[in-house]
């Protein structure tokens, strides 16, 4: 297991990697945040959906998917439309203005990182990508169990330069 050192390591990575994400953030068009984008891609991803199940993938609560829906409805780029099963419901979807929106947004995410990482090699990137999947994953199993109270929470929280 790695030690507290490896572990503060990380944690200054993590500090860091708030600059990528910045960097994409300012490719996206002035009136698409980067929580329309994340909707827009789920959407793009997995097809119409409840907002209950939108929610859930993106790991906030309602309220905030509420949002993050009404924002891209006025911008017509999906539709919300009545549960057949519960009419309390909604059903979201894209439009075609939003799947171009998405495009235009997966454009210009590959060639910034296209320009970022080309001096990796298709192995380098192909092991970040997994990597980051992998370490998604660990989070959300925990996340899930918490849900369940199985995950055990730590006793104490040790404050470090890297986590204050």
């Amino acid at each position: 297991m790695a030690g507290q050192a490896q572990y503060e390591e990380l944690m200054r990575q993590f500090s860091a990697f708030g600059a990528v994400k910045r960097e994409l953030g300012r490719i996206m068009p002035p009136d698409c945040s980067s929580g329309s984008a994340a909707v827009l891609t789920l959407l793009g991803r997995h097809g119409d959906m409840r907002m209950s199940k939108l929610s859930e993938l993106l790991a906030v609560d309602m309220s905030v998917t509420s949002r993050h829906a009404g924002h891209l409805a006025e911008r017509g780029w999906i539709d919300r439309s009545p549960d057949p099963a519960d009419k309390r419901s909604r059903i979201l979807h894209l439009t075609p203005a939003g799947l171009a929106q998405l495009e235009q947004l997966s454009r210009r995410t590959c060639e910034l990182l296209a320009e970022r990482l080309s001096d990796w090699s298709d192995e380098d990137v192909a092991r970040l990508s997994g990597l980051m999947a992998r370490l998604r994953t660990s989070f959300d199993d925990c996340r899930t169990a918490a849900a369940h109270r199985v995950c055990d929470e730590p006793t104490q929280t040790t404050r470090t330069p890297a986590n204050t």
